[in-house]
């Protein structure tokens, strides 16, 4: 190249240096998200969860339970029509799943079978709606109540759990019936009078006058007023068991709710005193396992040692060694049937605190009977008392689990729905508790 044709290099036209403020400058690029395009993904629902998840956990055990007696109530079959339900395995693992992660709505866990991608993943794209789940949560305590047996006695078989050493504690849940539900008996004969002739009113409205609505409007306003009628009813003849129990001068202060009679009202934890039904729990010490569980409606811890050692014969054949209960359950009467021939248990209590601040609880007294006499030596003794440690770091630690997944109130009525969700309680409890075990053995 001629150098008379290069340009020298002061003789260059630089571009001016960008002295504008940062408002003149031009708008950055950015890409934003656009959540109205179309478009097609290739996504297979099990790579989306972990092989570590509780969902699969919660499945896993599902499929080792034998549900034949679930199958055997399903009128589906291959030789007929009819529509084919929800598989028995599936309701049981979205019922547990929820149970673990602290719900027990029914309409909460429709929404996350089309929402949340573990319980997606469990339906596997079968469609299930808050009925069916509600129906199938209450209607089959028996069953949950033989699955926990069954589910108990194999941990049993793996020696993870002994029944050496079990303790029992009651907990009190909030009731689906509000305080002032209560009735006494002559209120609940005039609400009884009052829902028979709403009924025969209904009745007669519905035959005199064919347009009074429509067939289902028609169906539910029977439905509820016959539903009032029988729970007033129930609430009546639970009214006059309670008062055959009660002392003649607390004849009249008995009463009783009209939407769930058979809770009654209690003294909670927090001092208050609200609707209630107590669960009792038995929990193995060495594993935390639940191994029984009761519910009554009555506020007292007393008199149900025995009965839950009797349902632990009954469940596994076999009485634990030794039972841990606290200040409520400790009756003379209890602890010498309990410490007698035909069960033999060793009972570990607290000794009430004596009216005599200077003698000492742990002397038998004059009329004592020898086995009273040696619960009260034995618990004086350093080893029975390093024993007793052990209730309040598992029956403590099993109801604070409990509470924290939910077992708040409930939000079903009767003593046999309420059993129900209990015994969901306690499976789930076990299931959880079964993997950390067996985890850690391998």
């Amino acid at each position: 190249m001629n150098e008379d044709t290069l340009i020298p290099p002061a003789e260059i036209e630089m571009p001016p240096a960008d002295t504008s403020p940062e408002t003149d400058r031009a708008a950055p690029r950015t890409q934003l998200p656009n959540r109205m395009q179309m478009g097609w993904e290739t996504v297979c629902l099990d790579d989306l969860v972990a092989a570590d998840h509780q969902a699969r956990v919660v499945w896993g055990f599902v499929e080792r339970q034998d549900l034949s007696a679930l199958y055997d109530l399903i009128l589906a079959r291959e030789d007929r029509p009819g529509r084919t339900p929800a598989d028995p395995k599936l309701l049981l693992a979205l019922w547990l799943s929820a149970t673990l992660d602290g719900f027990g709505s029914a309409r909460e866990l429709e929404r996350r079978c089309s929402q949340d991608l573990p319980y997606r993943w469990l339906c596997g794209g079968v469609s299930v709606n808050y009925h069916t789940l509600s129906d199938f949560r209450v209607d089959h305590g028996e069953f949950l109540d033989a699955l926990l047996t069954r589910d108990v006695a194999s941990l049993m078989e793996e020696g993870l759990v002994t029944l050496n050493r079990v303790a029992q504690d009651g907990m009190r849940v909030r009731a689906s019936a509000g305080a002032s539900s209560f009735r006494r008996q002559p209120t609940l004969e005039e609400c009884l009078a009052q829902a028979q002739a709403q009924v025969e009113a209904l009745r007669k409205e519905l035959q005199g006058d064919a347009a009074a609505g429509t067939k289902r409007q028609q169906a539910a306003r029977e439905r509820a007023a016959r539903d009032r009628e029988e729970r007033v009813r129930r609430a009546l003849e639970r009214s006059r068991e309670l008062q055959a129990k009660a002392a003649a001068d607390k004849k009249e202060k008995v009463r009783v709710s009209t939407t769930d009679a058979e809770v009654t009202v209690m003294k909670m934890g927090d001092g208050g005193f609200r609707p209630a039904a107590n669960v009792e729990l038995a929990t193995d010490t060495g594993s935390q396992i639940i191994t029984g569980y009761e519910v009554t409606g009555r506020g007292s811890d007393q008199g149900e040692m025995v009965p839950m050692a009797e349902q632990h014969q009954e469940r596994y054949e076999r009485i634990p060694r030794e039972i841990l209960v606290d200040g409520g359950f400790a009756k003379q009467e209890e602890i010498e049937k309990a410490q007698g021939p035909q069960l033999g248990a060793t009972v570990y209590a607290p000794v009430p605190k004596p009216k005599d601040p200077k003698r000492d609880r742990f002397i038998p007294l004059p009329g004592d009977s020898d086995t009273i006499a040696a619960w009260r030596q034995r618990m004086g003794t350093p080893e029975a008392q390093e024993i007793y440690k052990e209730r309040a770091s598992t029956a403590e630690c099993v109801n604070a689990i409990a509470r924290n997944r939910g077992l708040r109130q409930f939000t079903v009525r009767g003593l046999r729905k309420i059993k129900a969700v209990v015994a969901l309680y306690v499976l789930a409890h076990n299931l959880m508790r079964a993997y950390a075990l067996r985890t850690a053995a391998a």
